[in-house]
């Protein structure tokens, strides 16, 4: 499965990578930083390198996708969205492995 860029989230990404100048093999790189009842925490940055050793890279048109080995499981299915509301504009990641609000199997909160 891997990770999918919606084409909204690839056009903004390489949108940001050619107004920043960045080179042609930059991908976007997504970590998982913690979690708790609020679920994961994800960051989102702009990476040109990759190591085979420690990455998994999933290949798109126009943009790939990359995170470390150790991530990829936890993120098998992920979609990475960016979006524009009235309320603002940003990426938002719907994650099927793990629930977006609440659920925490440790304190069994809903």
């Amino acid at each position: 499965m891997g990770i999918t860029l919606t084409e909204s989230a690839r056009n903004e990404i390489v949108r940001i990578i050619k107004s920043q100048g960045l080179a042609s093999q930059t991908a976007l790189r997504i970590s998982i930083e913690g979690g708790g009842c609020s679920g994961l925490q994800y960051r989102l940055t702009l990476d040109e390198q990759f190591d085979p050793a420690v990455d998994v890279r999933y290949p798109g048109p126009d943009v790939a996708v990359v995170t470390r080995k150790k991530f990829a499981l936890h993120l098998d299915g992920t979609t990475i969205d960016f979006q524009e509301t009235p309320l603002g504009r940003g990426f938002a990641i719907e994650n099927p492995n793990y629930p977006r609000w609440g659920g925490c199997p440790g304190c069994g909160a809903p």
